[in-house]
């Protein structure tokens, strides 16, 4: 059985999108994977379609309601993990991405308005992930970065297998630079190490190199990749 993604939303037109191009669309394609999505209006009780309504206590906005939400998630044949895009969800990383990849299916909702009612959330036991820490007008751009995050790392959707080991977040740290021909370009050359021939030395350059980037940009990714390497040192001294 292929990899399947459920998506919950009120603009289905949205997707595939981009999903429909490159890796994924080709993957898609192939059935390397199943993209479902489910139109939450099908699912309002009224001759609006509404999906939302105004909160509790009063403030600007919609929030989308937990019946019709609910219903639609009922409705859909989306298991596994159910996940709502949302800007104060976990910050999504590589090693959640792993996970969700490895995994038969998941269900996504996007989120639109003010957010979705709390109780959905809670009934639901709803898992929320960020991409960061910025406003989108919707989940459904999340949603696809997220599917398209999974997808690259299915089996058989990447042609050359080994460049997801050595991209960025593969051992906890961004990736080295690239370089390609010309040698030499506007007076700047490739770097000696990489021309070198030497296998060794241009593993030893690309690790240097990543570590630096990642302790420049990355303060917070550097921070954990210290302390795991510190764990290992730990676990190889107890043995």
């Amino acid at each position: 059985m292929s990899w399947r993604a459920t998506v919950l939303t009120i603009f289905p037109e949205m997707l595939p999108g981009p999903l429909a191009h490159s890796l994924a669309g080709k993957a898609l394609k192939s059935g390397l994977w199943q993209l479902e999505t489910v139109d939450i209006r099908e699912f309002a009780r009224d001759k609006h379609r509404s999906v939302d309504d105004a909160p509790f206590g009063g403030g600007p906005g919609m929030v989308m309601r937990p019946d019709v939400l609910d219903a639609a998630i009922a409705g859909s044949r989306g298991v596994g993990p159910l996940l709502l895009l949302s800007p104060r969800g976990r910050r999504l990383d590589q090693q959640r991405v792993r996970e969700l990849a490895a995994m038969s299916e998941m269900t996504l909702i996007c989120g639109r308005f003010e957010g979705v009612d709390e109780r959905l959330l809670q009934a639901r036991a709803v898992e929320e992930l960020s991409l960061g820490d910025f406003v989108l007008s919707g989940g459904e751009p999340a949603a696809i970065a997220l599917i398209d995050a999974c997808v690259r790392l299915l089996p058989g959707v990447v042609g050359c297998a080994e460049t997801l080991a050595e991209e960025s977040f593969a051992e906890g740290l961004l990736e080295y630079p690239q370089y390609t021909r010309p040698q030499l370009w506007n007076g700047r050359a490739v770097p000696e190490a990489l021309i070198s021939g030497d296998h060794r030395r241009i593993q030893a350059w690309r690790r240097a190199e990543a570590e630096r980037l990642t302790r420049e940009r990355r303060p917070d990714l550097w921070a954990r990749y210290l302390a795991m390497q510190n764990s290992v040192c730990d676990s190889e001294v107890d043995r």
